[in-house]
């Protein structure tokens, strides 16, 4: 089955373009001019993949993935004329995945596309692995399946599949430290296109989410110069 992914950019020329190209790599695609339309049909149905410019005319993109923050279970790209590394950074904040600026060349979009799919096909192949589909650490469960956290307290944090990916890798190699390089990673296969603060970014949303003082972090610590590690053992074990 092709991957669904929803496009919502209000030039219809370049909705346009990006339809055309991502169709010709296999993927389903369909393209909203509104951010009331693409709100309206993520209702209806969830895409694989949600590429959303932040220049609306009826709402701020930025805006529209706040709102979709809670619920996100799907791919979320950032389309973005802005050069200004705090709306790349505040989108990655907010849950975005990854970001394009334009004007991008279409590999790169191509590229993008593809790794975050990627990441959002491990975490489903992750849960199918029925001795491994619950990762124990500190005083947190995590659920790979449905992209939870459950703490030892009955507090429960929802995760983004970026987020669930990075959390992943860092289940499979505890108390071992993995560089930027290695995090930015996608199996076998290194992003073409990496952004050097997109890891850092999400290393803080977890750190929010996990930590009891996320300014000083007991779980997943800096190693100055070469990278982060999960400072804890791991159990894993089938969820239920």
């Amino acid at each position: 089955m092709k991957k669904q992914i929803y496009v919502v950019e209000d030039d219809v020329d370049l909705c346009r373009v990006v339809s055309d190209l991502l169709e010709t790599y296999g993927y389903a695609v369909s393209t909203f001019q509104t951010g009331r339309d693409g709100r309206a049909a993520i209702r209806r149905q969830a895409p694989d993949l949600l590429v959303v410019d932040l220049n609306l005319p009826d709402m701020n993109g930025l805006d529209l993935i706040r709102e979709l923050w809670s619920d996100v279970r799907f791919g979320l790209i950032v389309l973005t004329g802005r050069a200004e590394v705090s709306d790349r950074v505040l989108g990655l904040e907010l849950g975005a995945d990854d970001y394009v600026v334009k004007p991008f060349e279409p590999r790169e979009l191509v590229a993008r596309v593809g790794a975050v799919l990627r990441r959002h096909d491990q975490l489903i192949a992750a849960a199918r692995n029925a001795e491994q589909s619950r990762a124990r650490f500190g005083s947190w469960s995590f659920d790979i399946g449905n992209l939870t956290l459950t703490g030892d307290d009955g507090r429960v944090e929802s995760l983004t599949a970026a987020e669930g990916a990075l959390l992943l890798m860092f289940a499979r190699a505890p108390n071992r430290v993995l560089s930027r390089e290695q995090l930015q990673a996608d199996g076998d296969d290194a992003d073409d296109f990496p952004y050097e603060r997109s890891i850092d970014v999400r290393i803080s949303r977890l750190r929010k989410k996990i930590e009891e003082d996320p300014r000083k972090p007991q779980l997943i610590k800096t190693v100055y110069g070469a990278g982060y590690v999960l400072a804890k053992e791991v159990t894993w074990s089938t969820a239920r």
